[in-house]
């Protein structure tokens, strides 16, 4: 299947991706907030500049986007043109993220990933109880 945008308008939209502050990183923070946990946000100090951090506990959760990290789950589809370019950029986010989960685990410090298809179906309650489950351990 081909492309429903031309070369030009596909490479303005893919310019407009933020790497931080995006829409799931944004409706999670407002949800660790409500539940009474304070962080900081991509401490440039640690590996991978973790989305949220909390340093008392160690601990940082990583909001990930399903097509860039390659989540096994429907919202992820390897696109049908320039197949090489793509695979060598998802299989490299990848990789580099097992770098830097294996760093913050020598360093002493836990992670958590939520996925953006986490966000999108599970309903506040469950996605409430995964974070605090996490951060109180």
């Amino acid at each position: 299947m081909t492309d429903v945008h031309s070369p030009s308008q596909r490479s303005f939209n893919m310019s407009r991706i933020k790497l931080k502050n995006t829409r799931p990183e944004i409706l999670v923070r407002k949800l660790i907030y409500r539940l009474g946990f304070r962080y900081r946000l991509h401490c440039k100090d640690l590996p991978g500049k973790p989305d949220i951090v909390f340093r008392k506990q160690k601990k940082v959760i990583f909001i990930h986007g399903c097509f860039w990290h390659r989540h096994d789950c429907r919202f992820f589809k390897w696109p049908e043109t320039n197949e090489k370019f793509w695979r060598d950029k998802i299989d490299g986010n990848v990789h580099r993220d097992f770098r830097v989960y294996e760093s913050l685990l020598h360093l002493g410090w836990r992670y958590l990933i939520v996925w953006e298809c986490e966000i999108r179906e599970s309903t506040e309650a469950v996605l409430a109880f995964k974070i605090k489950e996490f951060l109180e351990l």
